[in-house]
């Protein structure tokens, strides 16, 4: 299991938190700053220190469940993490056979805000993308600081996305 965090600060509510479930799931944390991914190119050319698909090679695919663990920043996911799904499309195009390694595994989410309660739309990106890369998508989890400052995680209950 590994447990990809993505926010703007290494040290943030959003480390805390997810260090947190790692370590209750006896997952792999591992943080997408500390790789250099470059947004999506139509004529997907990379500078060569581009990470991305190393990242996929060593990392995602080696999991069978891989947990994108996000603050919610205007009610979606942060920005690297959005440029790390944007570069999936590499997968669906130029690199095809690591793309069908997606398919089946399961993918799930844990969101990071200030309070406890969220709203549920946050999660629709994440399992539209699940569907469409044919992945299992569950469980959704969601965290936030106390007000000691100890990190809170609680299973998100998800509706239906015609409720949404």
């Amino acid at each position: 299991m590994l447990l990809l965090q993505s926010s703007a600060r290494p040290q943030g509510d959003t480390f805390h938190v997810a260090q947190k479930l790692a370590a209750e799931l006896e997952a792999e944390h591992i943080d997408l700053l500390d790789y250099k991914i470059y947004p999506f190119s139509y004529e997907q050319e990379y500078p060569a220190d581009d990470d991305f698909l190393r990242l996929i090679e060593t990392k995602v695919l080696l999991h069978e469940q891989i947990i994108f663990a996000s603050p919610v920043y205007w009610y979606s996911m942060s920005g690297p993490l959005k440029i790390f799904f944007d570069r999936l499309s590499d997968l669906l195009k130029s690199r095809k056979e690591l793309g069908r390694q997606l398919r089946g595994k399961q993918m799930s989410v844990l969101s990071v805000g200030n309070d406890e309660e969220i709203n549920a739309s946050f999660y629709e990106a994440f399992r539209l993308s699940a569907e469409y890369l044919g992945m299992d998508y569950g469980p959704v989890w969601h965290g936030w600081l106390d007000t000691t400052g100890s990190a809170r995680v609680r299973t998100q209950q998800i509706p239906p996305a015609e409720e949404l």
